[in-house]
């Protein structure tokens, strides 16, 4: 069990809610089938040159179990991988792929149930030619990632949690969780209806 475990039940909007916008991936980057579980792990990044999908593919072979594969493609023409690619990778217990960019074969994806989190869907794949070094740091959906970083995605979006401060945020979304499940939706309610009414009085709103 990877020291991210904890994070499999946070959901991303608490910690949106914790790290703010700069963590939080665009919403271009989503789930390709429908009820993906949540996955939380650390990340193994990979970028990947226009057209070009070697280091994805070496990736797979090298990335720990439990791990979330992050690719920053070069493009959205060329699939990054496909259904034997997202086979394998689930055989070696890597969590799933977060790909700014595309895959191909969906239905088979689907159906063995592997996470993908991307772009969308192009039937042609990449080349494999371009040597990159592995785990240096990437962009993807917007948000800078290292390796290591904590990534938790599902239907809600993708954060990013940074390693340095993985310890201090997992414990504030346990006490922020912890928190929300002792209130009562009529305690909610009024503290929200009270808040929302003051601030509507602080800017000359009647009614």
């Amino acid at each position: 069990m990877n020291d991210s475990a904890g994070f499999k039940d946070v959901p991303p909007t608490t910690l949106a809610d914790l790290l703010g916008r700069e963590q939080v991936m665009d919403i271009g980057i989503r789930p390709l089938w429908p009820s993906a579980r949540r996955v939380a792990g650390p990340a193994f990044t990979v970028r990947c040159p226009p057209g070009d999908n070697l280091m994805l593919h070496a990736a797979v072979h090298r990335a720990e179990p439990g791990s979330v594969v992050v690719v920053e493609a070069g493009d959205m023409d060329y699939a990054v991988a496909g259904g034997n690619v997202c086979a394998v990778a689930q055989r070696r217990g890597i969590a799933a792929f977060v790909v700014d960019g595309v895959i191909r074969d969906l239905a088979e994806v689907r159906e063995m149930g592997f996470p993908v989190f991307a772009r969308g869907v192009i039937p042609f794949p990449g080349v494999k030619k371009a040597v990159v070094p592995l785990g240096g740091q990437v962009r993807c959906g917007g948000v800078i990632v290292n390796a290591g970083d904590v990534v938790v995605a599902d239907e809600e979006g993708v954060v990013v949690t940074p390693h340095a401060r993985q310890e201090q945020v997992l414990r504030a979304a346990q006490a922020k969780l912890a928190k929300e499940a002792d209130e009562s939706l009529d305690a909610w309610e009024a503290a929200h209806r009270s808040r929302i009414d003051k601030i509507l009085a602080e800017n000359g709103f009647e009614g």
